[in-house]
């Protein structure tokens, strides 16, 4: 298996994030592929990671360039800022011969009140729908993701839009795994404010919307692209 590790200023959860990564799965290929860090992402994941890659910024270009070089039969689509709860021999025992793809159950960690609940409703969605968030740590077989082709060159809804793909080709979803991971975006932009603002994201990409447009109403008009946090 290859973990997929895109980044992008991450200098502080990098080493934590590869240190665990080594620890618990330890036969499994480390690969970061960063997006044009300016803060030492690059530097600290030496020594770490198997391979570093440097890659144009957009996470969706920065994951396909990590699969493109990645040895493992597996496919870990990783966020710098979400931990697998779980370690090596219970991933692959959940990952049994009838599934092709897959993702994890997610348990927000901040400071807002109502992370739990906002992860409990994204849980509940992903059971649901079989479409996951980037943060839910997506497994594809590596032959699957390349019938897919792959992420779009999207800049937002990448994780969305694959997942669907991926859908319709059979036996995947949720696993009874789980990750853990930054709950940020929530703690700096408010919980209700950052609620409304994904459901409204999520209403227009539905309808229609380019994501090229939405990213510059999410980020800001003047932002680069794949500029943005997780």
């Amino acid at each position: 298996m290859s973990f997929v590790i895109p980044a992008l200023n991450e200098v502080s959860r990098l080493p934590v994030l590869l240190r665990q990564l080594r620890r618990d799965f330890a036969d499994c290929e480390l690969i970061v592929v960063d997006g044009g860090s300016s803060d030492g992402s690059v530097a600290a994941a030496m020594g770490l990671a198997d391979c570093i890659l440097l890659g144009e910024p957009g996470r969706a270009l920065q994951m396909n360039l990590g699969a493109a070089c990645a040895k493992g039969d597996w496919l870990a689509f990783l966020h710098a800022d979400t931990q697998p709860d779980f370690d090596e021999a219970t991933l692959r025992a959940a990952l049994d011969d009838q599934l092709r793809w897959g993702f994890c159950h997610i348990s927000l960690q901040g400071h807002s009140r109502g992370l739990p609940m906002v992860s409990a409703f994204m849980n509940q969605r992903s059971r649901l729908t079989n479409v996951a968030t980037g943060d839910q740590l997506l497994f594809v077989q590596r032959e699957l993701f390349r019938e897919v082709e792959g992420f779009r060159r999207i800049p937002l809804m990448e994780d969305v839009d694959i997942c669907k793909r991926l859908r319709s080709r059979g036996a995947g979803g949720l696993l009874n795994l789980q990750v853990l991971s930054s709950g940020r975006r929530w703690d700096e932009r408010g919980l209700w404010a950052t609620i409304m603002r994904m459901w409204v994201l999520r209403l227009a990409y539905w309808l229609g919307v380019s994501p090229r447009r939405l990213w510059a109403h999410y980020y800001g008009k003047h932002a680069v692209p794949g500029s943005g946090g997780s």
